[in-house]
């Protein structure tokens, strides 16, 4: 790649992370809606399957000039960090935890991320980017609403497992983004579509026990399929995003999703914004310029 071509892909990978990063807010916040209403093991499966049909499809479309077996092997093994965290992400906000899943899952993925990106992929963020990561994990946290207490001043009951959950499911979120940034450029989108696939396989010995939960109107069915062709495509731009810049930037930017479900939740639902959160949308917005700038 040329000058230009180098300089095209830095301006390009913020905006690409940063649109998965909308694509994920917005699948958040309509799956915590549609988990309200039927099961979340029925959200996830179906979740899943729906980026499958969306991951094959947008792989045919897209050329690739060769298809490695390695490269199906990292997407297979990003696939499987995706069923682990959205299993676990969904059964904590079916809970009513979103405060302490949400927060937890993000902040902690992306510090797991960023991590295995400088000790192990050689990424050497700039003095700027490292001030982002470092404003970013506490926007998230406060953005997502963590630290809330109840009244009484004490976590809720639910809070323990809960944490768990936003634990387990950060661990997945980090085997997501770095091992599909793993993936060879030359495999076009066919990585993600072998993550999919082992996402669906690894969810459907568990998904059977709640297979009577399946009998839901097609409508419903539906729209938790086209949650996950939105989640897939969010893991298409993240992947593009990364394959142009350093994975520490391209994760910390992608994982700015937690912003989204409240903005949309003051503009859709009139919820009411904390000083907390406003803390945390200010400081995501200037975490977004020095990683930009970095």
């Amino acid at each position: 790649m040329g000058a230009a071509g180098a300089g095209h892909g830095e301006r390009m990978g913020p905006l690409l992370a940063l649109a998965s990063a909308a694509c994920y807010g917005l699948v958040d916040f309509l799956g915590g809606l549609l988990s309200r209403r039927i099961h979340f093991a029925v959200v996830t499966f179906l979740g899943q399957v729906g980026g499958l049909l969306f991951a094959v499809v947008a792989a045919v479309l897209v050329p690739a000039d060769a298809i490695r077996t390695a490269d199906v092997l990292w997407g297979a093994l990003s696939g499987c960090g995706s069923a682990v965290a959205m299993h676990f992400l969904n059964r904590g906000l079916s809970r009513g935890a979103m405060s302490i899943v949400v927060p937890v899952s993000a902040v902690t993925g992306i510090a797991l991320s960023v991590l295995c990106g400088v000790c192990f992929l050689g990424d050497r963020p700039t003095p700027l980017a490292w001030l982002g990561i470092g404003v970013t994990a506490p926007a998230l946290w406060l953005v997502s609403g963590g630290g809330v207490r109840t009244r009484r001043g004490r976590r809720p009951a639910a809070g323990r497992p809960a944490s768990m959950d936003g634990l387990t499911a950060s661990l997945g979120v980090a085997l997501q983004y770095v091992c599909l940034a793993q993936a060879d450029p030359a495999g076009g989108l066919w990585p993600i579509a072998a993550g999919r696939l082992a996402a669906v396989l690894l969810l459907l010995p568990h998904t059977w026990q709640y297979a009577s939960h399946f009998r839901q109107p097609p409508r419903l069915l539906g729209q938790a399929a086209l949650i996950g062709a939105g989640a897939a495509l969010g893991l298409t731009l993240y992947l593009l995003a990364a394959q142009q810049q350093m994975l520490a930037i391209a994760v910390v930017l992608a994982s700015l999703y937690p912003a989204i479900p409240t903005v949309l939740g003051l503009a859709a639902l009139h919820e009411k914004v904390t000083g907390r959160q406003v803390v945390g949308l200010l400081s995501a917005g200037a975490a977004v310029v020095l990683l930009s700038l970095g």
